[in-house]
């Protein structure tokens, strides 16, 4: 006798039910998780450089994902927030130098990493969010989907985050952590947001493989219904390690004279007009010996405004007849009565001929947003920031020597966009100038100088990265260092470097990639939910 059909709608119902509460437990205790989360955030931290720990951004990821499943959402924003904490003030404890030996140089650092941190615990939510909404699915699928919309929940997070508010703070991705790693070529394929969704997703695919092989063995089923469900786990981690790097052509070649003076180019340093630009004269001593075809000064290395002080061009005409070739400077420039640009220069011919302005100012550091609000709550500190830079319009990429030059001015190597803009523009090789003498003996320049490396691998140009203080490094088009000056020292490189063209697929897909896998997720995540309540 067959059973009437409500029954086994009745059946297939409870079934269900059964099958997402047991997918929907949590694995951990929250006090447990919050702990896992913790030590996942300070992992997090080992895996950048100072120390490049890289497999452990892997472990991080996955500590943090274990101990999202099967959370609330206040319990989601308290392991985010563990997890953020732990990884954030380690991270950019070099924050703490910005203010010199002000008492409240401890300020800028809290504020920061405990935003961050907050944010990462909010996004967090999102990220318990696709594993509850997804607790009824089963079987070998939930091994791609569950993962795929984890990855991209947690790549939205990032691209928020680096963006938002005041221009965002994209110090923290999980593809900036893998510069040293062999998985670094991976970048010139799907850029750095693509790279942090793959590493996310195959560390959400192992934990997926995990938790359904141990379902399926205490269900007792038979190994043909879970033996392939490591497969895709497999073949992605494959897939990352063997991929070679996207090739661009070589067309030529470039000299280029790079001079770290290591002078006194922090804001509170306490120094004479152009000593900075001193510096670097001091140290160009095998740039003038070479033939170079241009030689580069780092941002802050004058010390004056060439554009308005006769004093300062002197010092710039005086360079360029050392060198014998054109000096790419940078200084800060005022224009008209009201606004001061970072700006990068071409100075030849007894003046500059090409200008770039940098785009993204650092907000609390370079200008202070909503000034009136902030002096009201601390008013001493944001008294001492005068500095008030105007965001530049003007194309990151120069012409000197016959050779097209990508640019990006301290921070501003964050910037997917700016860097996408100077490749796609027709950069064949970049020069890249900070000032890293407010963070003077700290991880802060080998942090940034690995995003230099990324950017190398990423667009299939050479890099001169260079610094007033350090570390200076010229990198290969596949991330390989040609030449270094250390932090702390004066020192010049003179190298001749390819000049390369041709588009990675990073530069030609990234302006749709990234919102097509974070607010694809987001779009997923609303879906499943509608259906869900269906």
């Amino acid at each position: 006798m067959s059973r009437p059909a409500g029954s086994a709608s009745r059946t297939r119902r409870e079934s269900r039910a059964a099958a997402r509460e047991l997918w929907r437990r949590p694995p951990l205790p929250l006090w447990a998780a919050v702990a896992i989360a913790a030590a996942g955030g300070l992992a997090f931290d080992l895996s950048f450089p100072g120390v490049g720990a890289w497999p452990l951004a892997f472990l991080a990821v996955t500590a943090q994902l274990v101990a999202l499943i099967g959370r609330r959402a206040w319990s989601a924003v308290l392991v985010g927030l563990a997890f953020g904490v732990c990884f954030y003030y380690p991270h950019i404890d070099w924050m703490r130098g910005f203010l010199g030996d002000d008492p409240l140089r401890w300020v800028p650092w809290v504020a920061l990493a405990g935003v961050e941190a907050v944010f990462m615990g909010l996004g967090a939510v999102l990220i318990t969010l696709g594993y509850r909404f997804t607790d009824g699915w089963g079987g070998r699928a939930r091994t791609i989907a569950v993962p795929t919309l984890v990855a991209g929940l947690w790549t939205l997070r990032e691209q928020i985050m680096g963006s938002w508010p005041y221009g965002g703070f994209a110090w923290g991705r999980v593809g900036m952590s893998q510069s040293e790693s062999p998985i670094a070529p991976v970048v010139s394929w799907v850029g750095v947001a693509g790279l942090t969704f793959l590493m996310v997703w195959l560390c959400a695919m192992g934990i997926e493989a995990v938790r359904t092989y141990a379902r399926a063995r205490r269900g007792g089923l038979p190994p043909a219904r879970w033996a392939l469900v490591p497969v895709p786990f497999a073949a992605l981690l494959v897939l990352l390690v063997a991929a070679p790097q996207f090739p661009t052509a070589v067309v030529g070649t470039i000299t280029v004279g790079a001079v770290q003076g290591n002078g006194p180019t922090a804001y509170f340093d306490d120094r004479e007009y152009l000593d900075p630009a001193r510096a670097q004269l001091d140290a160009s001593g095998p740039v003038a010996d070479a033939d170079v075809d241009v030689a580069l000064w780092p941002e802050g290395g004058i010390g004056g405004d060439p554009m308005n002080d006769p004093q300062a061009a002197a010092v710039l005409d005086a360079a360029t007849e050392l060198y014998g070739a054109p000096l790419i400077a940078n200084a800060a420039v005022a224009v008209g009565a009201d606004d001061i640009y970072n700006t990068s220069m071409v100075w030849e011919d007894g003046g500059p001929t090409q200008t770039h302005a940098k785009r993204h100012p650092v907000p609390f550091g370079e200008y202070v947003p909503n000034r009136e609000i902030f002096e009201r709550i601390v008013p001493s500190l944001i008294g001492m920031l005068q500095r008030e830079y105007t965001p530049g319009t003007d194309a990151p990429l120069f012409e000197v020597a016959g050779a097209r030059i990508g640019l990006a001015i301290c921070f501003d190597v964050i910037s997917d966009s700016l860097v996408r803009e100077g490749a796609t523009d027709g950069a064949q090789v970049y020069m890249l100038q900070t000032n890293n003498a407010d963070f003077r003996d700290s991880d802060e320049s080998v942090q940034q100088l690995a995003f230099a490396r990324m950017r190398a691998i990423e667009t299939g140009r050479t890099v001169v990265n260079l610094s007033t203080v350090g570390v200076s490094e010229i990198i290969a088009s596949d991330g390989a260092a040609l030449d270094r000056v250390e932090a702390g020292e004066a020192g010049a490189m003179v190298d001749t470097v390819e000049l390369r063209e041709g588009l990675t697929p990073a530069m030609t897909i990234g302006p749709w990639l990234a919102p097509v896998l974070t607010w694809g997720a987001l779009a997923a995540l609303v879906v499943i939910r509608i259906a869900r309540r269906r």
